[in-house]
């Protein structure tokens, strides 16, 4: 019994890291941008794409056809978090995929979102 609370206070001591990942077609050099609040939730993405059910119907046909080799998966930066009580997590988080997004402009056919 103590084992499982032992584990249990580890697994709640893992630092929760958030940020904005991309997911890109070697194939035809489309993206998607997304972000997410734990970037360990990318392993889901991978699930769910492999199962063709991921949300994005575009994306999901092009990993059907080309194959998951086709696609690399990249964190492009994390969150930096800051010690205030001011700080809004899921705003900063918002403005650092919208940073991504202008920059990188994956829209109509130059990407996925």
């Amino acid at each position: 019994m103590d084992r499982k609370k032992e584990l249990k206070h580890q697994y709640q001591e893992i630092e929760i890291i958030a940020g904005v990942y991309q997911i890109k077609n070697t194939e035809n050099g489309k993206i998607l941008i997304e972000s997410t609040r734990n970037l360990k939730t990318i392993n889901g993405v991978k699930f769910t794409l492999n199962n063709n059910t991921h949300f994005n119907k575009k994306l999901q046909k092009d990993w059907n056809k080309f194959g998951k080799d086709a696609f690399l998966i990249e964190v492009l930066e994390t969150l930096k978090k800051e010690d205030s009580p001011y700080f809004n997590e899921k705003e900063a988080l918002k403005e650092l995929e919208e940073k991504w997004l202008s920059k990188c402009q994956p829209f109509d056919d130059a990407g996925y979102n």
